[in-house]
């Protein structure tokens, strides 16, 4: 194995995604799996599990998936004792588990203040504490081996004002700074081989989204031609783009890397629209 092999190698790392049945999620499973690593899948919906496994189409040695839902701290530690009884560590956790709601989602003919305030902690409380609490659970054996990579999702939805998606865009802001939080506390005191980062997708197709971004007929909505506009590269994302980013994030070709959020968006983060 030469250098760059090496520096990139996660052949036989165990990785857990939250959220793996999932656009986004599932492409990162389908990425780890081609580089070699040890996939565990995390998810409430045991059908849609089961259908990404067969998907991906690989041996119980290489996939496994089990249910799990990111807001019960119960079913998390039963889920984590089943990983570390099969694979005996964790070495990268994505937490991939997230989305927006149609019902936390300012309709046209509505203002915020239509907004019913369950349905807005329901959307901060799957993308915020549905990322902190396996990043607790999960998180706590990696320290206890003072080594691991614990990748979160962030969002355009976080650094821009992005309308109508307000309780969406409070959690995925409320993660970027618990990513810096996490990512200073597990280094001063497990040690510079632990880190904590997270990726900020731009616009990508998902279930979540769909409705917004595309008509009945796959034309695309006004919102969604809003977006392609203020994206440089004049298109939504491929899910496939965010592989690599991941990808490097859980090899030690990043290893000096730790409280980053990096977009991946097609320049809309950074174009002014002048």
């Amino acid at each position: 194995m030469d250098f760059l092999e090496k520096l990139f190698n996660i052949k036989n790392k165990v990785v857990v995604i939250t959220g793996g049945s999932g656009v986004l999620g599932g492409q990162m499973a389908e990425g780890f799996l081609n580089a070699g690593a040890k996939v565990i899948l995390i998810g409430r919906n045991e059908e849609k599990l089961n259908k990404k496994v067969k998907e991906l189409n690989r041996t119980k040695e290489e996939l496994i998936a089990i249910k799990c839902d990111v807001l019960l701290e119960e079913d998390i530690i039963r889920a984590k004792e089943e990983i570390i009884s099969k694979f005996d560590r964790i070495d990268v956790l994505v937490n991939a588990a997230g989305g927006n709601m149609p019902g936390a989602t300012v309709n046209l003919n509505e203002t915020v203040f239509d907004l019913k305030f369950e349905e807005f902690k329901k959307v901060v409380d799957l993308n915020f504490y549905g990322t902190v609490l396996p990043t607790f659970i999960f998180g706590k054996t990696m320290a206890e081996n003072k080594a691991g990579s614990i990748i979160n999702i962030s969002s355009m939805a976080a650094q821009r004002a992005i309308t109508r998606v307000v309780g969406y865009s409070a959690a995925k802001s409320a993660i970027e700074n618990f990513t810096r939080w996490m990512a200073v506390e597990l280094a001063t005191k497990y040690g510079d081989k632990i880190r904590v980062n997270a990726i900020a997708p731009g616009f990508f197709i998902t279930e979540q989204n769909k409705s917004l971004l595309l008509n009945n007929d796959g034309s695309i909505t006004e919102r969604g031609k809003s977006i392609i506009n203020m994206t440089p590269f004049k298109r939504f994302g491929y899910p496939e783009e965010v592989v690599g980013a991941v990808l490097w994030l859980a090899s030690d070709a990043s290893k000096f890397v730790t409280g980053t959020v990096i977009p991946i968006d097609g320049g809309f983060s950074i174009f002014s629209g002048v």
